[in-house]
């Protein structure tokens, strides 16, 4: 790892959308040769409570993400705005997170992209200190209980969530020791939430969905740098 890009920020850019816009992101990444990309399937549920995100019609959705130093991160997504018309309805949502780090060999496919698109690294001491607007929530319940996750969100504040599956690993004896018990297979719900009430949506879920709940929930959230298709 070179000595500037201990210092360089980073960001984990997040596309909710269309599998058809994704897959037009897909090749505008492609385009940027920025190599570190991850997709999900996503979909809503049967009830129009949990499906509707920015006035998606469709159940159908995938979660496209990637990995890149910050100005990248913010032309990507300004591109993103323009070419996939973000914030018109049946389009989608694009986010960046802060990462504050990550592995030698991630790093160094993050610096090439930057590189070689004549970017000059920005670093982390130098980033400006801001208040965030959005903040992404994410719910982690045994499957079956999103919908319950998006009734105790929605009173308070969230517009919508995007739901995808997945499965717990970790390590039995310790959950055992805890008393603890889970189920393996698991739904995860995003949300997206002004600051406002961030707050008042975690509070709402952990009580009707929390880790006392047969939903069994743990809920957390990370503060959202920049966004597109809300505007």
């Amino acid at each position: 790892m070179t000595s500037h890009s201990k210092k360089s920020a980073y960001r984990m850019l997040f596309l909710i959308a269309t599998p058809k816009l994704v897959r037009k992101a897909e090749d505008l990444l492609k385009q940027e040769k920025i190599a570190v990309q991850h997709l999900f399937h996503a979909q809503g549920t049967a009830t129009s409570e949990v499906m509707d995100m920015l006035g998606l019609d469709g159940i159908d959705k995938m979660i496209l993400m990637s990995m890149m130093p910050k100005p990248c991160a913010d032309d990507t997504l300004k591109k993103m705005r323009k070419k996939l018309h973000l914030g018109m309805p049946n389009t989608g949502i694009a986010f960046t997170l802060t990462l504050s780090g990550g592995s030698g060999h991630i790093v160094q496919l993050m610096e090439a992209v930057r590189e070689e698109s004549g970017q000059a690294p920005e670093e982390r001491n130098e980033v400006r200190v801001k208040e965030y607007q959005y903040s992404m929530i994410m719910a982690i319940v045994n499957q079956g209980y999103s919908a319950e996750v998006m009734d105790a969100a929605r009173p308070v504040g969230a517009s919508g969530g995007t739901v995808f599956h997945s499965r717990r690993v970790g390590n039995e004896e310790s959950l055992k020791f805890w008393k603890i018990h889970v189920q393996q297979e698991r739904e995860v719900v995003i949300i997206l939430a002004q600051k406002e009430d961030k707050l008042a949506i975690m509070q709402a879920i952990g009580q009707k969905c929390g880790m006392q709940s047969p939903a069994q929930g743990v809920v957390m959230s990370l503060p959202v740098d920049e966004i597109a298709g809300l505007d």
